[in-house]
């Protein structure tokens, strides 16, 4: 079915985006004779990447707009449509690490190594996100944000930049600050000096090395030791060690 854009457009709707031609199997959206470069929708379900074409479309950019169920039906069309600026990949509720997923990515990627592809998917999984990157994603845009949001993302990433949703940093600094808190899993049985002593009695060293790793006076270091010993209820330096190590393991999560 073909359809001619309207021919008496007033200043309103110079914007607007009519398709040119919807097919079986794609769908062009030109929003005015301005454009020359296009972004590529690739869905393989047709309802959902000509109702995310449409909406597209209808906002105000540069780029024309195209949706296809795959890479190899756009290389058909290619010469009829201009330069390629874009590729959005459409994933829906699938996951990123499933095998024709994850290969699809990296095929893209690979094959269009100076055209950026941005994912869209329905979750914000911050592992999600690091795989699509690591497969050669250069953006991850979660379907929870608006088409004009989602527009401007993608005029990002065409200019150089990558995103990834806020929840991804949230995600990262809470990762960091379960691995400091592995890190230091006594901080709240000694004192941040006597941690320092207690990671270094793990490890069997001396008191004189210790005192010279930590620039302190090795009878300031044995001060701590004492107080160490103390706390755990040990009687000597092998027991305090012993029983340090128990602790380590009872306090670091599985």
């Amino acid at each position: 079915m073909n359809s001619a854009l309207i021919p008496n457009l007033d200043s309103r709707q110079e914007n607007l985006a009519f398709p040119l031609t919807i097919e079986s199997n794609s769908t062009a959206l030109a929003l005015s004779t301005r454009q020359t470069h296009s972004l590529v929708i690739l869905d393989n379900r047709e309802l959902d990447r000509q109702c995310l074409a449409q909406c597209m479309a209808a906002q105000k950019t540069d780029l024309q707009i195209l949706a296809f169920g795959s890479i190899e039906e756009w290389k058909q069309k290619r010469d009829d449509y201009p330069p390629l600026s874009a590729i959005l990949l459409n994933v829906g509720g699938k996951k990123i690490d499933e095998p024709a997923v994850s290969e699809q990515i990296r095929k893209l990627s690979s094959e269009f190594a100076s055209t950026p592809l941005i994912v869209l998917a329905d979750s914000d999984d911050f592992g999600q996100i690091v795989r699509a990157l690591e497969y050669g994603a250069k953006g991850f845009i979660p379907a929870s944000v608006s088409v004009s949001v989602c527009m401007e993302l993608i005029a990002l990433s065409v200019a150089g930049g990558i995103f990834v949703p806020a929840s991804a940093l949230f995600a990262m600094r809470h990762l960091l600050d379960s691995s400091n808190s592995t890190a230091r899993p006594l901080a709240g049985i000694f004192t941040d000096r006597q941690v320092e002593v207690v990671e270094a009695l793990r490890r069997g060293k001396a008191n004189k090395i210790i005192a010279y790793e930590l620039n302190l006076r090795e009878s300031t270091v044995k001060v701590h030791v004492r107080n160490i010993m103390k706390k755990v209820k040990a009687t000597n330096r092998t027991e305090v060690v012993f029983k340090l190590n128990d602790l380590f393991q009872t306090s670091i999560p599985a």
